[in-house]
């Protein structure tokens, strides 16, 4: 049997790996001229920057984080985590609620006076189980930590209002802040948040392409790159995957596109799939990488709420990932701008965009814009999926479609989840256990 994986990103080529370990003949199909997808790095000027935004190896999975460490052998390197909220002009230790001792005196109390305000009213039943995500902030933290860091930083990063998305997906992906923990930050005893990334790895050189290159090296010579999919048809049994002049038969299917990439090869969609799919909302990113002369903050990466200032949302320091990534008595960042079609960033000029980044990074103190040495700015169409309130609704539409059409959906854009990389992998094991 010939399965045909469309898209050769994370998701496709770690498909590959495993369903040719099991004896499949596969070949997966990419449109770019590299694999990589939201993992590609580049290199510039001796600088290597993750162009689809940083990427860090972590997880509580303990099969999936064992993986990554054996593909990239050798070229991993370990670091401990020292992440930062900027607040104020003061880098806050991250998570926020771990860090209050470090805010003005009135902000830290009114932070721990809502959280345990908040948390009351919860245990005495006078809360309703929250409707949206915003409310859900408030009914976690507490009017002080949403107002102060979470409900800012997230407006930023979804570019939605909040009120509109849903509250199902935070659960178990958010944790809920043990009230002791919540106290002892409050008076400076140190505390530590999210613990499963608090020591974290990354590729030695390369980047974070250099883990979809060492998982997909095993199966190199069955992936076909410069390969975009125009049509998809079922003849029989089999699928016909055309690019216009070449077309490539498969008896399975699996797709990791986007779905709104995908919808553009089907012609036969019934229309209530293609108005489920037209309907999803999704966030655009545009990475900024930044190389220094001398060094940079000390931190691995740092949450950027404040409205004022710059449109970065998150930014990382790759040469605290790695001294490979930048040349000798050199350092790096890299900015992260979520966007959307039509907006101010959207209608910015990608020159515009590394000029406002370095100014508004410069006026904040974190870098100095004489000391730059390169820059660049590099935009994905799909980087975050948003989970409005309808899109249980649609999804499950869309996937009872493809399910009865026979074309299996695994990845990010494809399963239209926000899967962080050990999300995407565990969701090719759990599909590759199945098939």
């Amino acid at each position: 049997m010939k399965t045909a994986i469309l898209g050769g990103g994370l998701a496709g080529v770690t498909l590959a790996r495993l369903l040719s370990k099991q004896g499949e003949d596969v070949l997966v199909l990419e449109q770019d001229s590299r694999i990589g997808g939201l993992c590609k790095s580049i290199t510039t000027d001796g600088f290597t920057f993750d162009i689809g935004g940083s990427h860090i190896i972590f997880s509580r999975d303990q099969e999936v984080l064992s993986f990554m460490h054996q593909v990239l052998e050798e070229n991993r390197g370990e670091r401990k985590r020292d992440t930062k909220v900027f607040f104020k002009n003061r880098y806050i230790k991250y998570p926020f609620e771990n860090g209050l001792y470090e805010l003005p005196k009135e902000d830290c109390f009114v932070c721990l006076n809502e959280f345990i305000k908040t948390r009351i009213a919860l245990e005495k039943g006078e809360l309703k189980d929250p409707k949206n995500f915003k409310e859900w902030i408030y009914h976690t933290f507490g009017k002080g930590i949403a107002e102060a860091y979470l409900v800012p930083y997230n407006e930023k990063i979804w570019n939605y209002p909040l009120d509109q998305i849903s509250a199902h997906w935070v659960e178990g992906r958010v944790p809920r802040p043990p009230v002791e923990d919540i106290i002892k930050a409050a008076v400076g005893i140190e505390t530590e948040g999210y613990a499963h990334q608090s020591v974290f790895s990354y590729p030695v050189e390369g980047g974070i392409e250099a883990l979809i290159e060492a998982i997909a090296r095993p199966v190199s010579n069955q992936i076909r790159t410069g390969y975009k999919v125009s049509t998809i048809h079922k003849n029989g049994d089999q699928w016909e995957i055309s690019n216009g002049t070449e077309t490539i038969r498969a008896d399975r299917l699996i797709s990791t596109l986007p779905l709104q990439s995908l919808q553009l090869c089907l012609t036969d969609l019934p229309e209530e799939v293609r108005t489920a799919i037209s309907d999803l909302k999704y966030n655009s990113i545009v990475c900024v990488g930044i190389g220094l002369n001398g060094q940079t903050l000390p931190f691995s990466w740092m949450y950027l709420p404040e409205k004022e200032g710059t449109a970065a949302n998150r930014i990382s320091f790759p040469s605290n990932f790695s001294t490979e990534v930048a040349p000798n008595g050199c350092s790096s960042i890299l900015a992260e701008i979520t966007y959307n079609a039509g907006d101010k960033t959207d209608q910015m000029s990608n020159a515009e965009v590394v000029r406002d980044t370095i100014s508004a990074l410069g006026d904040a103190g974190i870098l100095d814009p004489e000391k730059v040495r390169t820059a660049l700015a590099v935009r994905h169409q799909f980087a975050y999926v948003v989970y409005d309130l309808a899109w249980q609704q649609n999804m499950k539409i869309i996937r009872d479609y493809f399910s009865s059409a026979e074309i299996s959906l695994v990845g990010r854009f494809s399963q239209f989840e926000y899967l962080n990389m050990d999300g995407v992998i565990r969701s090719v094991l759990d599909f590759v256990g199945r098939s």
